[in-house]
C-alpha cells in the first residue's frame, strides 16, 4: 500500500541482531533497562509516546517494581503530582511517581481536668509531700500548690517567711502549675480581736495606713519569679474567726480590699489573680455583702467543709449562699470559681460527701481545688476517714498523669534514579528503545561472574 513501510528481511536484520544480543546478555545477568520516562519527582514530565506499548508481558508485574509503594516524607504542603496525558484505553495506567504516604498521626494530648492539689504543710515539707501524694494516687498530676502566710505580725504578711523560696522553685519547674497563697489582711489575725477594734483597723486599712506591707509582699513575689500567684486575700471574711472579717464594717472591708489589690497591681511585673473566698453558707453575714467589685476580683472561691452536723450534700448545694449560689454568682459576674479549702468535718468519715463533692467539681470545673489534708478533714495524712479515703483515691488515681506521646515513624525518602555501577548504555535507536521501554545498559565484567 502507498505510504506504508514494507518490512523486508534486510530491514529486520538490525532488530534481529539486537534481539540476539539482548538474549545473550540477559542470560548472563549483565543487563538493566533504564526506564525512559524516569525523572525526579516534581520535575518536568517527558512527552508520552504515541500509542505506548508496555515492554513487559500483559498480566505480569512491572519488572521495575511497584514504584507506587515507595513512601515519601510527609510535608505540610506536598509537592503536586505532575500532570500526564491520559493513556490509551488499552494501556494499563501505571503512575511513574511515588504515591503519597499518609501523614503520620500523632495522638492528641488528652484534655486535662481542672487543676487540683492539696494543702499538705505550709513549708518545704508541703512541697515534698506533693510528690508522695501523687505516688499514692498512681502518678496523678497535682498541679496546685497551696500554702498560707502567717498572720501573726506584719513582717510575715510582707512575705518574709523563707519557705516561700521552696514553693517558688516548685512553681517554676512547670509552666502549667498554680501557686495559691492565702494572705491575711491584718496582723494578729487569729487572736480574737474584738469587733470594735476590727472596725477601727479596717478603716485604717481603707485609708491606706497598711499599703506598704502589701507592696512589699508584691515585690517579694515578683523577685521570686512567681508574679502569677493566686492570692486568696482575706479568706472566710463572712465568718467570725479572723481579724480580717467583714462583719464589723462591710463598707470599710470592701474599700480596704480594693486598696490592697490596687497597691499590689501597681508593682511592675505582677500578674496576680485575686480570689474572693468566703465560707459556704451565710455564716455571720451574707458573703455577697462583702463582695468588693468585679474590677478587683478575678476568682469567686468558696471554702466548703462537710458541716454542720447532719446537713446533707443536697442541702449544702441549695442552702442560701451555698454551692449553687456561688456558681450562679460567678456566672453573673463572669468569673471562674475555685475551692481553696474543702474536706470532711462534722459528719465524720462521710463517703457520700466525698463522692458528691468530687462529682460537683468535675461538673462545674473550678479553676482549681485543694483538699485540706490533715485530720479531721483529710484522706491521705488522716487515718480517721478510710471510707472517704477509698473514694478519693479511686476517683483521682492516675488523673492527668503525663502520657509520653507516640513517636511518628519517619517515612523513607525516595531516591533519584541512578545508573547501575560499571554499566554502559547501548544506543539502539529511538524505535528500539521505545519498544524496550528504556535504554539498554550492559555490564562489561559479566564474564568474570563465574570465574
Amino acid at each position: 500500500m502507498a505510504g506504508k513501510r514494507r518490512w523486508t528481511k534486510r530491514s529486520r536484520l538490525p532488530l534481529i541482531a539486537a534481539g540476539v544480543l539482548i538474549s545473550l546478555v540477559v542470560a548472563s545477568g549483565s543487563v538493566s533497562i533504564e526506564r525512559a520516562n524516569a525523572s525526579p519527582r516534581g520535575g518536568p514530565t517527558p512527552p508520552a509516546p504515541t500509542n505506548p506499548i508496555p515492554w513487559w508481558p500483559s498480566g505480569t508485574p512491572d519488572p521495575a517494581g511497584p514504584v507506587a509503594a515507595s513512601p515519601v516524607a510527609a510535608s505540610p504542603e506536598p509537592t503536586p503530582r505532575p500532570s500526564t496525558p491520559a493513556p490509551a484505553e488499552s494501556t494499563p495506567s501505571v503512575p511513574w511517581w511515588p504515591t503519597e504516604s499518609p501523614t503520620p498521626q500523632v495522638p492528641a494530648e488528652p484534655e486535662k481536668f481542672p487543676a487540683f492539689g492539696a494543702y499538705l504543710d505550709y513549708g518545704p515539707l508541703g512541697v515534698t509531700r506533693m510528690k508522695n501524694l501523687s505516688e499514692w494516687l498512681g502518678g496523678a498530676d497535682l498541679r496546685v500548690g497551696h500554702t498560707y502566710l502567717p498572720g501573726d505580725r506584719w513582717s510575715n504578711i510582707e512575705g518574709s517567711p523563707p519557705f516561700l523560696n521552696s514553693w517558688a522553685r516548685w512553681r517554676k519547674e512547670r509552666a502549667d502549675r498554680l501557686f495559691v497563697l492565702n494572705v491575711p489582711m491584718l496582723e494578729r489575725n487569729e487572736e480574737g480581736v474584738p469587733d470594735a477594734q476590727v472596725r477601727s483597723l479596717l478603716r485604717q486599712g481603707a485609708a491606706g495606713d497598711f499599703d506598704a506591707h502589701f507592696k512589699k509582699l508584691a515585690e517579694r513575689l515578683v523577685d521570686l519569679e512567681v508574679p502569677d500567684t493566686v492570692l486568696v486575700l482575706g479568706w472566710e471574711m463572712n465568718g467570725i474567726t479572723y481579724t480580717h472579717r467583714c462583719g464589723p464594717d462591710p463598707a470599710a472591708w470592701k474599700k480596704y480590699w480594693s486598696r490592697i489589690v490596687t497597691v499590689m497591681r501597681s508593682v511592675p511585673g505582677q500578674k496576680f489573680r485575686f480570689d474572693f473566698t468566703p465560707s459556704r453558707g451565710r455564716d455571720a453575714v451574707p458573703w455577697t455583702e462583702c463582695y468588693p467589685g468585679d474590677d478587683v476580683v478575678d476568682i469567686v472561691g468558696m471554702d466548703s467543709y462537710d458541716q454542720p452536723e447532719g446537713k446533707s450534700f443536697d442541702e449544702q448545694v441549695s442552702e442560701p449562699y451555698g454551692l449553687q449560689e456561688q456558681v450562679d454568682f460567678a456566672v453573673q459576674h463572669d468569673k471562674p470559681i475555685s475551692y481553696p479549702e474543702w474536706g470532711l468535718f462534722r459528719n465524720g468519715d462521710n463517703s457520700e460527701y466525698m463522692r458528691r463533692m468530687l462529682a460537683w467539681m468535675d461538673e462545674h470545673k473550678p479553676l482549681y481545688n485543694t483538699l485540706t489534708d490533715y485530720c479531721p478533714h483529710g484522706v491521705w495524712q488522716c487515718d480517721e476517714n478510710p471510707k472517704a479515703s477509698e473514694i478519693y483515691r479511686a476517683a483521682l488515681t492516675g488523673r492527668d498523669k503525663p502520657v509520653e506521646p507516640a513517636q511518628p515513624t519517619t517515612p523513607t525518602q525516595p531516591t533519584d534514579p541512578t545508573r547501575p555501577p560499571q554499566c554502559s548504555p547501548v544506543d539502539l535507536g529511538d524505535w528500539v528503545e521505545h519498544w524496550l521501554g528504556g535504554k539498554l545498559c550492559l555490564k562489561f565484567d559479566w564474564w568474570q561472574r563465574n570465574s
